[in-house]
């Protein structure tokens, strides 16, 4: 029987290798549309997107572990010039942080709390820092989690859809997330009021508070984002030119004044003290039905958030003064007393609001400022 001959393969094209390859990279690169965020590269464009649209976009500690790795990373690449972060669903960007999978861990004591707190406030303070320029599209809720993730970046899309607030003291907590940050610095004393009261925003009144920094259509954002991609090697200067335009362009309400235009002197008059105590006072003896509805807010006259309230005074005061070591005092110290003066449970609680409370102050305070307003 003869001996078959081997014949080599024909050698591929370059071209035919080239197509090879690149078909081989994006079958690699196919997003799971299932997982609860999506890190995908288009154009010169790097973008998030939060995938949980029936817990509305909650955040949680594996999406935190995915983002800011990819953060850093993108930041690194030169052929990386911005990056987008946005929500499916429709309804929200991101209501906050996912809490019931904190509470569960919390009652089998579980670490997720304590890792959930440290590594979402690593995650504010580098898209604060980010190199890149960072755009949040906050189309619908916008709360507690999902505003860290959004209002330190360079820029903040509002639509007519946006439903902003920081509801933290209505649950015991601070304005977290950077919050102690970033509230102080709105005109006035809005934030103190956003802070204590959780008042919502809704729509261009986001922009108007300062929050946002541009405002456009819901139905334009796809548009929006397919022509941010498509910029080439793009400036800080040419994104903003090109929401700009977009912002311009948007006439969703933009003859109606701010929601809270008639109560701002009442709130930079009332709100304008350093302590909780002081605020109730003033609320008190002035007697306004605007006052009055401040005091009827469940949480906000008792004597035990009172102390709580206490500890956002102290944040925000930390954030604002360079007499860091003398507001880390007061902070210890009011924490010592609601400790003592509560049950043995809410001084486990405490103690972990305590720790979650300085380290917010480390990351925001003590690992560079975050220039945002």
């Amino acid at each position: 029987m003869a001996a078959r001959v081997l014949r080599p393969l024909p050698r591929l094209k370059p071209f035919n290798r080239l197509q090879l390859i690149l078909q081989h990279l994006k079958m690699s690169n196919q997003m799971d549309s299932t997982a609860e965020v999506l890190l995908e590269k288009r154009g010169g464009a790097g973008i998030i997107t939060l995938n949980r649209p029936k817990a509305l976009n909650a955040v949680n500690l594996s999406m935190i572990r995915q983002i800011y790795p990819q953060i850093k990373t993108w930041e690194q690449d030169p052929e990386t010039f911005l990056i987008i972060i946005k929500g499916t669903g429709g309804k929200a960007f991101c209501a906050g942080g996912d809490i019931r999978a904190i509470t569960d861990a919390g009652k089998v004591g579980g670490r997720l709390a304590q890792d959930f707190f440290r590594e979402e406030y690593m995650l504010n303070n580098a898209i604060g820092t980010c190199k890149k320029p960072y755009v949040a599209l906050i189309d619908g809720i916008t709360m507690g989690g999902g505003v860290g993730l959004s209002v330190h970046g360079c820029f903040r899309v509002a639509t007519e859809k946006t439903l902003f607030a920081m509801p933290e003291t209505a649950i015991g907590l601070f304005p977290d997330v950077g919050g102690g940050y970033f509230l102080p610095r709105l005109s006035g004393k809005l934030g103190y009021y956003l802070a204590l009261t959780g008042f919502r925003l809704k729509g261009r009144d986001v922009l108007k508070a300062g929050i946002a920094t541009h405002f456009v259509e819901s139905e334009k954002l796809p548009a929006l984002e397919k022509d941010l991609v498509a910029l080439k090697s793009p400036s800080t200067e040419n994104i903003a030119d090109l929401l700009n335009s977009y912002h311009m362009k948007s006439k969703v309400d933009q003859e109606k004044g701010f929601v809270l235009d008639e109560h701002m002197e009442k709130i930079n008059s009332l709100f304008s003290a350093n302590t909780m105590e002081e605020i109730v006072k003033k609320l008190k003896q002035d007697g306004s039905p605007f006052a009055i509805k401040q005091l009827e807010i469940s949480y906000l006259g008792k004597q035990q958030a009172i102390y709580h309230h206490n500890l956002f005074f102290d944040l925000f005061n930390a954030f604002l003064s360079v007499e860091y070591s003398r507001y880390s005092k007061k902070i210890y110290s009011n924490t010592m007393h609601l400790i003592h003066t509560s049950a043995s449970k809410a001084r486990n609680d405490l103690m972990c609001v305590f720790g979650f409370f300085s380290f917010e102050v480390y990351v925001f305070r003590c690992l560079g400022a975050i220039q945002i307003l």
